[in-house]
């Protein structure tokens, strides 16, 4: 049998911003990055970004492990590691990406440094990692093999089947006594489709009743379609949502769905019905720019700048608000909580480094976050924080992420069958009939 080839891993600067750890997550293969990289690390290494932190936290690990040798020559990564080094060499004797591609691009710089390696190490496989697919079409283009990152990818189809679960030909006793009860032992009803904090629609015939498992008591527990602040559930997943967001024994919720299903409303809703168990609701969101114009070059000060991306969550707001008059209570009562800074809506950013203690703290858009910063907002949650994801794992605007990378499907998948997390899947949409029809046909 013959013996398996050794692989060098070349990574893309979008490899480290994504996960500052990767360098170590290539089990017993090789690892090098080219020099061009060490350069862009460097620019992004100034801020307070999640991609600032991620670059400063890779140049810190790179000169740690230098000390033991030159980064010029392999350095052991430790037991089943592998080997790294930085590859100095940008010009290849033979196919050259610069010159096929154009001069002075960083991507075809990374390019000629996997060809160098491909020309010298001709006993291993040389493969470039990245999560740019434009370079990685070049870099195949020229005879580099060239693969995605794939550490932290889950698939999101398989989650989306498990979210909301139906159940047919149950007992038509059990379903009546849910319905006089409010709740019955679950006693295998649910036979291998239990989950903690999973909800359901349970059917028998034309009878059927909404449904969550609790696992805390062991029982399955009726669902209402109650108003909440104003807001009344429309259709099942969004009554759902609302149980999830109401329930002080779920901690982190995940709400996921196509725009104008109610994801973020629901969560403002319940967070406004829920505010005097807490100090503080925020509303936060990632900013990212539109056609490439950074936030800094846009005009203004910063408010001024970060107002048309908090835009949409101040729509919601000023929804509920509309469902009272100006004299009732609950209209007064959003009002004061806004001059009060009860209610705070602000850029994901700008809340980095906080302690998130006794706060309501929704998280829009998360399906733009990597699984790196999502863990890092939950791991900043205090006592009484209860933390709510919305978004679309479908709909992504940043480049390096997808369906199956971004961190709102990292979290659902780690996190699904945990006693404090519940997910839901928004499938209805609310807003209107037009809003369907482009969701459904374009």
């Amino acid at each position: 049998m013959a013996k398996k080839k050794e692989k060098i891993f070349v990574l893309d600067t979008s490899v480290l911003i994504h996960d500052h750890q990767a360098i170590m997550n290539f089990v017993n293969n090789h690892v090098a990055i080219p020099i061009t990289v060490l350069e862009e690390l460097d620019k992004f290494k100034v801020g307070n970004d999640s991609k600032n932190f991620s670059a400063r936290e890779v140049i810190r690990f790179i000169d740690k492990i230098s000390l033991t040798s030159s980064l010029q020559n392999w350095i052991s990564l430790g037991k089943d590691k592998g080997n790294f080094k930085v590859i100095l060499e940008t010009k290849p004797a033979g196919l050259n990406a610069e010159e096929i591609y154009a001069y002075g691009k960083n991507d075809h710089k990374i390019i000629n440094s996997a060809l160098y390696l491909k020309e010298n190490e001709k006993t291993k496989d040389i493969i470039l990692v990245t999560k740019d697919i434009n370079l990685r079409i070049k870099a195949k283009a020229l005879g580099i093999t060239a693969e995605d990152y794939e550490t932290g990818k889950v698939s999101i189809m398989e989650l989306e089947d498990n979210s909301t679960l139906t159940v047919d030909n149950v007992d038509s006793e059990i379903i009546r006594e849910i319905f006089t009860r409010g709740r019955i032992d679950e006693d295998g009803i649910l036979g291998d489709r239990k989950t903690p904090n999973g909800y359901y629609i349970l059917k028998n015939g034309k009878s059927s009743s909404l449904a969550v498992y609790n696992p805390l008591a062991d029982q399955i527990e009726r669902i209402e379609k109650e108003f909440v602040y104003g807001i009344k559930p429309k259709n099942a997943e969004q009554a759902f949502a609302l149980n999830a967001l109401m329930n002080p024994d779920i901690k982190l919720v995940a709400l996921q769905g196509v725009a104008g299903t109610g994801k973020t409303l629901l969560a403002l809703a319940a967070s406004l019905e829920q505010s005097k168990n807490y100090h503080q609701v925020i509303l936060a969101r990632p900013i990212v720019p539109l056609s490439n114009k950074e936030i800094g070059f846009l005009p203004g000060d910063a408010s001024d700048k970060i107002g048309p991306y908090m835009e949409p969550l101040w729509d919601n707001l000023k929804f509920i608000k509309a469902q009272f008059g100006e004299n009732e209570k609950k209209h007064k009562a959003i009002l004061e909580m806004e001059q009060q800074g009860k209610i705070v809506i602000t850029p994901l950013a700008f809340i980095r480094g906080r302690s998130l203690s006794n706060i309501m703290f929704i998280i829009d858009e998360a399906q733009n976050l990597t699984p790196h910063e999502v863990k890092t907002i939950i791991t900043r949650a205090g006592q009484g924080t209860k933390i709510v994801f919305t978004g679309d794992c479908h709909q992504i605007d940043t480049p390096y992420l997808d369906e199956n990378s971004n961190g709102l499907s990292y979290l659902i998948d780690r996190l699904k069958g945990q006693q404090l997390f519940a997910h839901i899947k928004l499938e209805k949409g609310e807003r209107s009939e037009l809003a369907n029809l482009a969701n459904d046909l374009l």
